[in-house]
């Protein structure tokens, strides 16, 4: 098992495969719900929200999750809005080159985020949709609930 970071190359696959054939409301629902269990199992104190368009789908703040974890969600999904990848890709390709997001973007950091915890909802034919964000626990880690939620929902028998 890698136990690393993952590499840019590693990211760029997950978000290939995990693009969704479609995305409604009972989509953000099942999903939302699905984060919300693995959470609660890993008493995670963390905030989610899934987002299509500008419309938000979905929001659920768990036990020692905070406001701030509102206002680093809105920070992360802007990069996923901006950049159509997800914020740990953003912020790992910044990394890659020698240098941070904050630095080197031109963007304020106030606004935007690129750390780990908002993945970008793509649909077949359609590209990137929307974004699933969670933020409480380190970037990495808020990555890796999303993918593994994400990975679940893809693979749950559909209708």
């Amino acid at each position: 098992m890698n136990t690393g970071a993952p590499t840019i190359s590693e990211l760029i696959a997950q978000e290939r495969r995990l693009t969704l054939p479609s995305f409604g409301y009972d989509d953000a629902y099942a999903l939302g719900g699905l984060l919300v269990t693995l959470a609660r199992e890993r008493h995670a104190p963390v905030a989610i929200d899934i987002r299509r368009g500008g419309q938000q789908l979905f929001h659920a703040a768990l036990p020692g999750s905070s406001a701030d974890n509102d206002a680093w969600i809105d920070r992360k999904r802007r990069v996923v809005e901006r950049y159509g990848e997800s914020s740990y890709l953003v912020g790992t390709r910044f990394r890659a080159k020698g240098t941070t997001f904050e630095d080197s973007s031109r963007l304020d950091p106030d606004v935007f985020a690129a750390h780990g915890g908002s993945f970008p909802i793509a649909v077949e034919g359609a590209g990137v949709i929307g974004a699933v964000t969670v933020s409480g626990l380190p970037q990495a880690e808020d990555h890796a609930l999303v993918v593994e939620a994400l990975e679940r929902f893809t693979a749950r028998p559909r209708d």
